[in-house]
């Protein structure tokens, strides 16, 4: 009895001792295959891909925007971002067939960790780089001030037609495009992904790929874009795919040392 008390204080001590890693921001619809006319709720999954931790409040938006198949961009208001008490939902109704983007941004948030738990935070998060940065520099032992935004992209299709905006680029800090049409691929095929950072191509970055079939998360990998900032994505399997980035930087200023840009792009493969 003493030795099980004693292993279950340890696990708890373990649990509190590791760090309180973010959350990904995500576009996910029930199916991503929509009716023309039909009004639609896009979750926003504050969390991870399969669940959200906390509705986001439109307040914290700096952005909402959706591209139909035409490219007319429209801008839901508050009264289209509905809630819970875990998940807000972007509700919209297609009027034309093809292919929808829908977008948002977030206002900068500042958060802080003690070195030990920024130096777990950074690999777990895909962002070995600071690591190793901070190993060179001698800066393990140093607790970092950061803050984040994040900026979320999903492409869904009404009807039964594909069109050509799937490309649309909607001038986020952070952005990735599709450089083929998610909705003419098959599984089996590649996607390349273009990411962008300011408008430029971003080279060297650790991206994540993967996707949900049957309610099970599976197939994730992480890669980096090549010198033009691209990526290729084998699409092995049908399901709801995501792919999600976290540019992290060190900044000159006096009460934070880095600033972090989320990106996530969803879409579904039949």
């Amino acid at each position: 009895m003493k030795t099980k008390k004693i292993t279950a204080l340890f696990l708890i001590s373990l649990l509190l001792s590791l760090p309180v890693f973010g959350h990904d921001l995500f576009f996910k619809l029930d199916s991503y295959f929509v009716k023309v006319n039909q009004k639609i709720s896009i979750s926003v999954m504050n969390g991870t891909f399969q669940k959200s931790e906390g509705a986001v409040t439109f307040a914290r938006l700096t952005d909402m925007s959706v591209v139909s198949p035409s490219g007319a961009v429209s801008h839901p208001v508050e009264a289209n971002l509905t809630k819970n008490e875990t998940t807000a939902f972007l509700n919209v109704t297609p009027t034309e067939a093809g292919n929808y983007i829908a977008g948002l941004s977030t206002m900068w948030r500042e958060s802080a960790l003690p070195a030990a738990e920024f130096n777990k935070y950074l690999p777990a998060e895909g962002i070995p780089d600071i690591l190793e940065a901070r190993t060179r520099d001698g800066e393990l032992d140093k607790d970092a001030r950061y803050r984040y935004s994040k900026y979320v992209k999903t492409i869904f299709q009404a009807g039964n037609k594909a069109t050509d905006n799937y490309n649309t680029i909607l001038g986020y800090a952070v952005e990735m495009v599709p450089q083929q049409n998610p909705y003419k691929l098959k599984r089996g095929s590649s996607l390349d992904i273009l990411c962008l950072k300011d408008g430029k191509p971003l080279a060297g970055q650790i991206v994540t790929t993967g996707y949900e079939a049957d309610g099970k998360m599976l197939g994730e990998t992480s890669a980096r874009t090549d010198k033009d900032g691209m990526i290729k994505v084998k699409l092995n399997a049908a399901g709801k795919w995501y792919a999600k980035f976290i540019n992290m930087v060190k900044i000159d200023d006096p009460k934070l040392n880095y600033e972090s840009k989320w990106a996530t792009l969803t879409f579904e493969i039949k």
